[in-house]
């Protein structure tokens, strides 16, 4: 890698604003098991945009995507938005790759900044809406999922009664400590098998949708775990291995959806 000093930097500058990015708002402390593990996106972002080559002519930067960067700064610390932080950060990193890149790596590239949105903890600190309609709909669905096993159920919100026994989705069972994780390990199979594919960006909005349903199945196995032994025992090691659950099941979900739509013709052009 061919680094000159104006690239190593721009690559100083981009440290010390994701630094700035973590710990302008230390919440996610309470969570920090599983809210720092997202940190390795973007380990797997250099990882898989290897091999890394630069381009021996003078750069030509964007002044639109740096200043566009800028103002989501300036707009992401006045609302404080985590998002929206991420998004100016990835941006600024695009605006250093596309000038630095050869041509023919940019479209590569370009599927991967994915990981580097996904590294910062803005599910955590921002997400409190999401986590709601995760919590929500995963209620409604298992209390459905019981009701047509046969078992007496009711369900206000977030609290079910099954089979006599109260259940509540709190927060901690919204999967946002791991969805970040599960998204993350979904881009990464789906760059792995569609990455060279036109089908690659019609598979992202699917992520989240797996990342849902593992969240959802692992609370409908926490209630028949409550309901066959007991809530106490559930509440304990079930519980406290969910999250590997729910991330080994999006490994799982995403390495069969899209494998079942990998083109036989494995020379398929990139888009």
């Amino acid at each position: 890698m061919n680094l000159k000093t104006h690239d190593i930097v721009f690559l100083i500058g981009l440290l010390l604003l994701a630094v700035l990015i973590w710990v302008r708002d230390l919440a996610w402390i309470t969570t920090a098991e599983d809210t720092l593990p997202i940190i390795v996106a973007l380990p797997l972002f250099y990882w898989l945009g290897k091999p890394w080559t630069f381009i021996e002519n003078e750069p030509k930067f964007s002044k639109l995507l740096f200043f566009f960067s800028i103002f989501l700064f300036l707009l992401g610390f006045a609302a404080s938005q985590s998002l929206i932080l991420s998004i100016a950060w990835t941006l600024l990193l695009w605006t250093w790759l596309q000038a630095r890149i050869p041509q023919d790596k940019k479209n590569k590239i370009k599927k991967l900044l994915v990981l580097p949105v996904l590294a910062f903890p803005w599910i955590a600190l921002d997400a409190d809406r999401i986590g709601w309609w995760f919590r929500l709909s995963a209620a409604w669905l298992t209390s459905k999922a019981f009701e047509l096993s046969g078992f007496p159920v009711h369900q206000e919100g977030t609290n079910m009664m099954i089979n006599k026994l109260p259940i509540s989705v709190d927060v901690a069972c919204a999967g946002l400590n791991t969805l970040q994780a599960m998204l993350i390990a979904g881009t990464v199979i789906l760059f792995l098998i569609l990455g060279n594919t036109n089908r690659y960006w019609w598979n992202i909005p699917l992520l989240i949708a797996m990342a849902w349903f593992a969240n959802t199945i692992r609370i409908i196995f926490l209630v028949i775990i409550a309901l066959a032994i007991s809530p106490q025992f559930a509440m304990s090691a079930f519980h406290t291995w969910g999250g590997w659950f729910v991330i080994i099941l999006m490994f799982l979900m995403s390495w069969f959806t899209f494998s079942i739509q990998e083109p036989k013709n494995k020379g398929q052009s990139e888009a």
